[in-house]
């Protein structure tokens, strides 16, 4: 991923260095276990993990001439711990090492992640709670429905987002597991134990069942949660860009001091921040792709999946934790303009207010199908701007046979739409 995208802590993560690192730390498990078990002299493991280190710049000169990054790796390491590095990898196959310490820097990257699911959540919340009762106006369509409020619309996104973490925690334990099992999973030259405790020590579940390596469908399920989260993300921040348009300007990412939306047109505030989660998600969403095509290799394994994962994997992690940095940006800074919405509520009169007439008007009337006529007629005549709606209709003779002013005037009160929103709330967050 590219440094413009790349925080500091996830880049650090998936830096060379810490991925030889977890590596290491791999086979130095693997060897206390083996000493545990009188597989290799407790002597040189004591050995191995006093001396064991390695040299990026020395592996990628070895790997030139072998060609092999783990064969590289190894010979980097027995160069730091000497004889005893002969009981290093013993009786492994590569996919033992790498396989369990992808999991391991998987589940490490869940974590950073969540940390900021977390955040987005408390925020998210928050907003929903201030603006529980906050009028605005709904649509369907793109086109005015009825009143709602704003904090049922951060009710939403509270309970799509909460869902898409409890997903991806899921598929983060799933991905959550180590496999020492040899060459096709047999352990024809590794004692179960070994792998036993080696996950136990990493904070991994061994895996069922392995063949060399541990199945894709369990990274492919990990990637697929931060796409869907991600395309949750998108939701949102396209709300938050739509409403900022110029012409509804009911919602608007902060502005801050200096900054300039651009380099032709000084007047520009653009929802410049929510149209990059829209295109992190685009990412995503092609990752995960990715990610479901390496799930049927040939037999016990093919490296078909590896040159993929190098990318994606990654990037999918470092990206992802942009997007989710960025969001809590907008989220910090988003401005509510609620003068507006309820100016766009009263558009042409309260057409919006529609239903409420139309329910007002079926009993005395005796026929749904009449009374909507009779209010469907001023409906189009206000939004032709032909006058204001209730304006239009307080001066329709035919349906002041069937009610007054005051009658008229009760239909577009906005209590109606806003009078259960608490019992939606108690659900939401249990209070």
């Amino acid at each position: 991923m590219i440094t413009r995208y790349t925080l500091p802590e996830m880049g650090a993560l998936w830096s060379e260095e810490n991925k030889f690192r977890t590596w290491l730390e791999v086979e130095i498990e693997a060897a206390r276990a083996m000493a545990k078990y009188d597989i290799i002299p407790k002597k040189a493991f004591k050995v191995i993990e006093k001396k064991a280190n390695f040299d990026v710049d020395r592996i990628n000169k070895i790997e030139e001439e072998v060609n092999h990054d783990v064969i590289a790796f190894l010979t980097s390491v027995t160069e730091h711990v000497g004889e005893e590095a002969k009981y290093l990898h013993f009786g492994m196959t590569s996919s033992d090492m790498l396989d369990t310490s992808l999991s391991l820097l998987m589940k490490r990257a869940g974590a950073i992640l969540d940390k900021k699911l977390a955040t987005i959540l408390r925020l998210i919340k928050s907003l929903a709670m201030k603006y529980q009762n906050t009028p605005c106006i709904g649509r369907t369509h793109g086109v005015y429905a009825e009143p709602m409020t704003l904090g049922l619309k951060f009710a939403m996104w509270y309970t799509e987002l909460s869902r898409g973490r409890e997903d991806f925690k899921a598929a983060v334990e799933g991905v959550s597991v180590g496999k020492i099992s040899g060459a096709v999973g047999n352990f024809a030259n590794l004692d179960p134990r070994i792998e036993n405790a080696v996950c136990r020590r990493l904070g991994l579940k061994p895996a069922e069942v392995s063949t060399q390596v541990i199945q894709r469908d369990r990274h492919a399920r990990y990637i697929t949660a931060l796409a869907i989260m991600g395309s949750s993300l998108e939701k949102f921040a396209t709300e938050i860009r739509n409403l900022q348009r110029t012409e509804i300007s009911e919602m608007a990412e902060g502005f801050t001091k200096g900054q300039k939306g651009s380099s032709a047109m000084p007047h520009k505030k653009n929802p410049i921040t929510a149209e990059r989660v829209t295109g992190i998600a685009r990412m995503l969403r092609g990752y995960s792709l990715s990610a479901m095509e390496n799930i049927p290799l040939w037999h016990e394994r093919d490296i078909a999946h590896s040159s993929v994962e190098r990318v994606i994997i990654p990037d999918a992690t470092i990206v992802c934790d942009y997007g989710l940095e960025k969001f809590i940006e907008v989220l910090k800074g988003l401005v509510v303009n609620e003068k507006r919405m309820l100016e766009n509520i009263y558009y042409r009169g309260g057409i919006v207010f529609s239903q409420r007439l139309l329910l007002k008007l079926t009993g005395p009337v005796g026929s749904r199908d009449t009374a909507y006529r009779m209010v469907q007629r001023n409906a189009m005549m206000a939004a032709e701007g032909k006058g204001l709606f209730k304006e239009l209709v307080k001066r329709d003779k035919e349906i002041h046979q069937y009610l007054g002013d005051a009658e008229i005037d009760s239909c577009f009160d906005l209590s109606y739409y806003t009078k259960h929103v608490g019992k939606i709330f108690k659900r939401v967050f249990g209070k």
